[in-house]
């Protein structure tokens, strides 16, 4: 990227933080997530606010603000770009994601910008069957710009392969923050903060059938709750009205292979809502 392009897009982020955030403040859950209960028959809805405690989980987490979507001006005169003028739906979209991918790779918007090597926007394909969101890249996906790839995403692409998926075919796989953490540590607020209208415009464009949030960072982030993993897989919650089934992160089920069973059970269990809504089209 030119010293130009890269001085525009932090400009854009300079003022998209001015416009859209102001003071950080304490909330609880993101746009429209609802828990379905395995009957199918409780569902609650949590009203997203500036604080508050979620209906769903009962716990306050502090989330990423509610903030709508980047607004940025697309056009070609604004950013410059060689803008892609065909019609067609798709090649917009993918033109929007990867004006998307270069804002976040060329992001400064929290502190973890300084120790990257590369931001990890993501992979896969537009209207994949699932997205798969974890908590943030680790060495191997520092190295290489590329989402889980080291063992851990080695394991995740088996896991996939075992129910019929594939991030080069019917499947995306991003992250809550882009860029690596030290030590690979938890996210803090306000760098998941920072990361989540990324995350959200990426929903929006990719449009994922389903959502399967891995480990307790992404899911907590996602469905507004400190609440273990344990706690939340078995359940499906809905992000912005997607089906999300929280389980647990590759990683840990390395370090842990008591957690193989019920990974694998949640992974059937997404499969079969993946043919269930299939039968319904």
């Amino acid at each position: 990227m030119s010293d130009r392009a890269l001085a525009f897009w932090r400009l854009l982020d300079e003022v998209e933080d001015y416009l859209c955030y102001g003071e950080r403040t304490e909330h609880v859950v993101p746009d429209a997530v609802r828990l379905a209960g395995d009957e199918g028959d409780s569902r609650v809805s949590a009203e997203a606010s500036g604080s508050g405690t979620s209906a769903a989980a009962g716990t306050v987490h502090r989330a990423g603000p509610g903030v709508p979507p980047a607004a940025v001006d697309e056009r070609p005169e604004a950013s410059g770009a060689d803008w892609d003028s065909s019609s067609d739906p798709d090649a917009i979209r993918r033109r929007r994601l990867a004006m998307l991918e270069e804002r976040v790779r060329a992001c400064t918007r929290c502190p973890l910008h300084e120790g990257r090597m590369n931001a990890v926007p993501g992979a896969g394909v537009l209207d994949p069957l699932v997205m798969v969101i974890g908590e943030g890249p680790g060495a191997d996906e520092d190295r290489r710009g590329v989402p889980f790839v080291g063992r851990a995403g080695q394991y995740l692409d088996k896991w996939l392969e075992a129910v019929g998926l594939d991030r080069q075919t019917n499947a995306y796989i991003t992250n809550i923050v882009k860029c690596r953490p030290p030590e690979n540590r938890d996210p803090r607020p306000t760098e998941s903060d920072a990361c989540l209208p990324y995350l959200r415009d990426q929903i929006e464009l990719i449009r994922p059938r389903m959502i399967l949030s891995v480990g307790r960072i992404a899911s907590g982030i996602l469905i507004g709750t400190n609440a273990g993993i344990g706690s939340l897989r078995g359940r499906t919650f809905y992000y912005n009205g997607i089906p999300l089934i929280p389980t647990y992160h590759p990683s840990g089920v390395l370090r842990n292979p008591e957690y193989k069973r019920p990974v694998w059970e949640d992974l059937k269990r997404l499969r079969a809502l993946l043919d269930q809504d299939a039968d319904a089209d």
